[in-house]
């Protein structure tokens, strides 16, 4: 992934930008071939026969340096998506090694999905030869040393690379009534400085693998749109959780408990910054009345992500439907608030302090659970099933009220907090009783199964119940028994049909990561340890992580790359660094 905060292009080993949507993460795809093919859109430099690859990111930055080594010579390409202003452009630069190698160049428009084939053409702007691609309300724009050709629909080139030589190329999007701009003086460096001095600021002391924790808290930032604080949970949609079948879903979008899991990670982290962005952005969001909270809003915070399906794409793998929007934005899921009320308690811990209408927001949301917290509801893992009595809910809804009450007690704030904590105690003695299995020793997935979800692992890391309790020990070892695939967890057994879609999945990366924390928490630290070194090594060439692995593929699953994933990775290294020290 290279991105700019506005938001992200996915890129090949083989060179080519098979995903980007624009000018935003929720927009329309102008490049689509990542679930297609490249008549999907797509731009590509790469040699043009055999070569061998490697990559790496420059530093603790998202510039991405790609070397192709052939028979004949090597070739270092550069991509990068330059901060620091309000356009939308990416750079990419061929420099020559070693050698000389035949490049080949392809730049395919395809907006909307890889549905509308734009008008294109080829002209000088301020003496500055262009390739200006026009669809509805987009633009792109072309500039480099060396333009395509026009090939049936197609822009190609194919030319020598020698060493010493440097092209530089560059797409730019805008809006179609509007001129096209001037050449941008690229400041590559000064963005890759821009990440790295991000990344410096985080305190990172005596935490394991930090190569990897570094890289993870950038793509957490790099998730953060720069404008409205929005965090998106990927910036694809609908590569599948089940290869070829109909487990392909959208995760453009801003979910509140995703982003509130990220702000508490970046917290950890010491970035603060994003922590207030991202308050800001709650805000304005779920403003209004507290009967009308979602679950997810858009990068902006708009409440509608109508979902539908794009007959034009073939999907991932021929995995179908492709999906844009998300329907689960209409679903009930009540753990959401306890995931919120935890990350704005711990953003008041912090040095960013409190806010009075942060507060009053929390006060209004919580007053409005004391009407609804008995509801069933379709659980963190957005069940299209029957609606059911979760653990993992009614334990989140305990987190709520317990924060609630900590900031009165704590802080002093304005509440009603006998009320609060009389049905704090109410529910916890509830999840005690009727989502607990005696016989099995461990808590269960709903109220009306002995089945395990590996959700319940949070139990401890919100503080409900320690992790050294026996009945939380016991939960570990049937979510092992139960879940356990290959090594590496899966969320649920999906055979039960709870979940009311067809066919499999695979282990859910941060279920796994949720185990290492449970383990050091209980005391197994050299379980936590060994699972955690397996699973960072699962990451990409440069240290990316999808939604799930397949651990007898050996390949990624799912949306990519997931913050969830990448947020849980760095909550389980501060809990480790927390019992080694």
């Amino acid at each position: 992934m290279i991105g700019d905060r506005h938001t992200a292009a996915l890129v090949g080993t083989n060179g080519s930008i098979d995903w980007l949507c624009l000018p935003r993460f929720d927009s329309p795809a102008c490049f689509a071939a990542l679930l297609g093919d490249e008549e999907n859109g797509h731009w590509q430099l790469c040699p043009a026969g055999d070569y061998e690859v490697s990559r790496r990111y420059l530093g603790d930055s998202a510039a991405l340096e790609t070397t192709f080594t052939t028979d004949t010579g090597v070739a270092v390409l550069l991509d990068v998506m330059p901060t620091g202003d309000e356009r939308i452009d990416v750079v990419r630069r061929l420099t020559g090694v070693e050698g000389t190698v035949a490049i080949h160049h392809e730049w395919v428009v395809r907006f909307d999905y890889g549905a509308a084939t734009p008008w294109v053409r080829r002209r000088h702007e301020d003496h500055d030869p262009v390739i200006t691609a026009v669809a509805g309300p987009d633009k792109l724009v072309l500039r480099g040393p060396r333009l395509p050709r026009p090939i049936d629909h197609r822009h190609a080139d194919d030319f020598d690379l020698h060493a010493g030589d440097e092209m530089t190329f560059s797409t730019t999007w805008l809006p179609s009534h509007l001129r096209t701009p001037d050449a941008h003086p690229y400041t590559i460096q000064a963005t890759i400085h821009e990440d790295v001095d991000w990344v410096s600021s985080c305190d990172l002391k005596g935490v394991p693998h930090q190569d990897i924790v570094r890289r993870s808290l950038l793509t957490l930032h790099l998730l953060t749109h720069v404008e409205t604080g929005g965090i998106v949970a990927a910036p694809t949609t609908s590569l599948p959780e089940d290869f070829g079948g109909e487990r392909n879903w959208d995760y453009r979008y801003c979910w509140l408990r995703d982003a509130a899991l990220t702000l508490s990670s970046l917290l950890t982290a010491g970035a603060t910054d994003e922590a207030r962005f991202w308050r800001d952005w709650l805000l304005r969001a779920v403003a209004g009345d507290p009967a009308d909270l979602q679950i997810m809003y858009t990068v902006d915070g708009s409440r509608r992500l109508p979902e539908l399906t794009l007959d034009t794409l073939p999907g991932y793998a021929g995995s179908r439907p492709v999906r844009i929007g998300n329907a689960a934005v209409d679903q009930k899921q009540s753990d959401v608030l306890g995931e919120v009320m935890i990350a704005l308690e711990e953003a008041r811990e912090s040095s960013l302090g409190w806010s009075d209408d942060a507060w009053a927001l929390q006060r209004v949301l919580v007053d409005h659970l004391l009407d609804t917290w008995q509801e069933s509801d379709n659980g963190l893992w957005e069940i299209r099933g029957p609606l059911q009595h979760f653990t993992h809910s009614r334990v989140m809804v305990w987190a709520a009220f317990d924060r609630a009450v900590r900031a009165v007690e704590r802080h002093g704030l304005p509440g009603d907090v006998e009320r609060w904590r009389e049905v704090r105690d109410r529910v916890r003695d509830e999840v005690l009783s009727e989502g607990f299995d005696p016989d099995r020793n461990s808590f269960t997935q709903h109220y009306s199964t002995q089945e395990v979800d590996a959700s319940l692992l949070m139990m401890p890391l919100v503080g409900f119940i320690d992790a050294d309790d026996p009945r939380m020990l016991g939960t570990i070892e049937a979510i092992e028994q139960d879940l356990m695939r290959d090594g590496l967890l899966m969320r649920y057994r999906t055979q039960t049909g709870v979940d009311g879609l067809a066919g499999e999945e695979h282990p859910f990366l941060a279920c796994s990561f949720w185990l290492v924390s449970a383990y050091a928490l209980a005391g197994r630290t050299h379980d936590a340890h060994a699972l955690f070194d397996r699973l960072v090594a699962l990451a990409n060439d440069v240290g990316l992580l999808a939604e799930e692995y397949d651990p007898r593929g050996g390949r990624m699953v799912g949306n990519f790359p997931q913050a969830f994933s990448h947020l849980s990775l760095v909550q389980a290294a501060f809990r480790l660094r927390e019992v080694t020290d």
